[in-house]
């Protein structure tokens, strides 16, 4: 009977992890997002100059162009005004050697 709670437990906690994956991991975009804050103003004016902070950020969530895209396209950035056709362009004013040029993001192209 032991046995058997455990393997049942065990399979839920599987389950858990599975559901809780998406592209960000764990993390929800929208959780993730708020990460992006240093990158408002850069995220507004496709003319600024992003911060350190906002490029460091950028760096560390683009390693997976997959959630830098849902981030980008989160209800987190809608609601904070972020215009994706901006945002989108981030990464290359952050100089990002290692961005994924041509990544499709909805309908964005990153730079």
């Amino acid at each position: 009977m032991a046995r058997q709670l455990v393997v049942l437990a065990l399979l839920f906690v599987i389950a858990g992890v599975a559901h809780g994956a998406g592209e960000c991991g764990r993390a929800s975009a929208d959780r993730v997002a708020l990460r992006m804050a240093p990158c408002i103003s850069a995220a507004d004016d496709p003319q600024s100059t992003p911060t350190s902070s906002c490029c460091s950020a950028v760096h560390t969530i683009g390693q997976s162009p997959s959630c830098l895209c849902a981030v980008m396209l989160s209800g987190t950035a809608r609601a904070a005004g972020i215009k994706p056709e901006v945002a989108i362009t981030i990464p290359k004013r952050c100089n990002m050697a290692d961005r994924p040029v041509g990544y499709k993001c909805g309908d964005y192209t990153l730079p």
